[in-house]
């Protein structure tokens, strides 16, 4: 896209709008004023909020319970340009980043033909740039649990970093991967990352209440339910789970 070349190559197609989603460079200026009616985005977020690579997964993290999908005319920012239209989804309670992603994808679709039909009538509305917030993107180390942290904090940070990096803990038996969990009331006076018995089965106690993995994945192994790696890896209460 910084090719000197590439402007008047792409003005070739005559193109009356350009579309672009979920592409990971920002288009320099000669790029965007090619289209005679500019470039369209198309965002997994209720803009300004989640501006940034990784929308879904840190309105996931961050606890959100309704979400969306924007089309805006693309300026020189990032995610800064005017909204065109937007549509509201709520967020499942148990919903991971790749659940909420197809689905975005097929809201964000549906709103991208109805942004090009009725491109001819409607007015660009600049955004609330002092509402804006931040997604950047995901780093490994972002999965990294912390069990100091409330359990329902990091339920979230579980369902934001599936399918990728993955929300990962140190445990006894080396690294372990937790896919799916649930928060449940923890046992009283456990260290936080402490495995504690529960009337769920063993849970994991946390800075507030205690998380209750579901799936996990130990290192170099297959996805496997808790209870199952639970026998194999043969703990019980008091082992230690840490951040890695």
């Amino acid at each position: 896209m910084r090719d000197p070349e590439w402007p008047s190559h792409l003005a070739e197609f005559g193109a009356d709008v350009a579309v672009v989603v979920a592409f990971g460079q920002i288009l320099p200026p000669a790029v965007l004023r090619v289209p005679a009616r500019g470039s369209i985005n198309v965002h997994a977020s209720l803009l300004p909020r989640y501006r940034g690579a990784a929308p879904i997964q840190w309105a996931l993290i961050r606890g959100e319970t309704v979400t969306g999908a924007t089309t805006f005319l693309m300026d020189e920012g990032m995610d800064t340009g005017p909204i065109l239209m937007s549509a509201t989804t709520p967020i499942g309670s148990d919903e991971t980043a790749g659940e909420l992603a197809a689905r975005l994808a097929t809201l964000g679709a549906g709103l991208l033909v109805d942004t090009l039909a009725r491109l001819h009538t409607l007015t660009p509305t600049p955004q609330r740039h002092e509402a804006a917030t931040l997604a950047p993107r995901l780093r490994k180390t972002d999965g990294y649990l912390d069990f100091a942290r409330p359990a329902r904090e990091l339920v979230n940070l579980v369902r934001g970093c599936n399918p990728w990096p993955g929300a990962i803990a140190k445990a006894p038996t080396g690294q372990l991967t937790i896919w799916r969990a649930t928060a449940v009331e923890a046992p009283p006076a456990a260290p936080p990352g402490t495995l504690a018995a529960h009337a769920a089965g063993l849970v994991i106690a946390t800075g507030e209440r205690a998380l209750l993995p579901v799936e996990v994945q130990p290192e170099n192994r297959r996805p496997m339910a808790w209870g199952d790696y639970l026998r194999g890896a043969r703990l019980a209460p008091g082992a230690m789970f840490v951040t890695p």
